[in-house]
């Protein structure tokens, strides 16, 4: 096998990719209710600023900053959680995009709910993001 060829099949081999609709073990849980530490992440939320109104979110849905909706990297479309601040202050998001992109973040919130934990002026704070359940509308 010539050496690109056999680095591709190890590097393919090593990948794991998760899809819309595919789930983790942590979502598995997740969606079944569980609120062990699977459930449970810690990191930094940011938020998006009005300039992306209306554009698609990977749900297929348009992004709305009345809403209080967020992007995380795995949870299933639709899946609310709890983003908890230091201080106590919390909203409940609906999953609805991908990402955040960035190292070291865990969720980014739509306008509305980084607004509710007083995010707006400080642009990013450590959180704690706690799986609800599953839902369709705004929490």
């Amino acid at each position: 096998m010539r050496p690109v060829a056999a680095l591709l099949v190890v590097l393919y081999g090593c990948a794991t990719v998760h899809g819309p609709g595919e789930t983790t073990p942590a979502t598995e849980n997740a969606a079944a209710g569980d609120r062990d530490s699977s459930s449970e992440e810690h990191g930094i939320a940011s938020y998006y600023g009005k300039k992306l109104a209306g554009h698609k979110t990977a749900s297929g849905e348009r992004y709305d900053p009345d809403k209080r909706t967020a992007a995380h990297r795995t949870l299933p479309f639709g899946m609310i959680v709890e983003v908890t601040r230091a201080d106590g202050r919390s909203v409940r998001v609906r999953i609805n995009d991908r990402g955040p992109f960035v190292k070291g973040r865990v969720i980014d919130l739509s306008r509305r709910a980084a607004e509710k934990i007083g995010l707006l002026r400080d642009g990013v704070a450590d959180v704690t993001v706690s799986v609800v359940g599953q839902g369709d509308d705004d929490p």
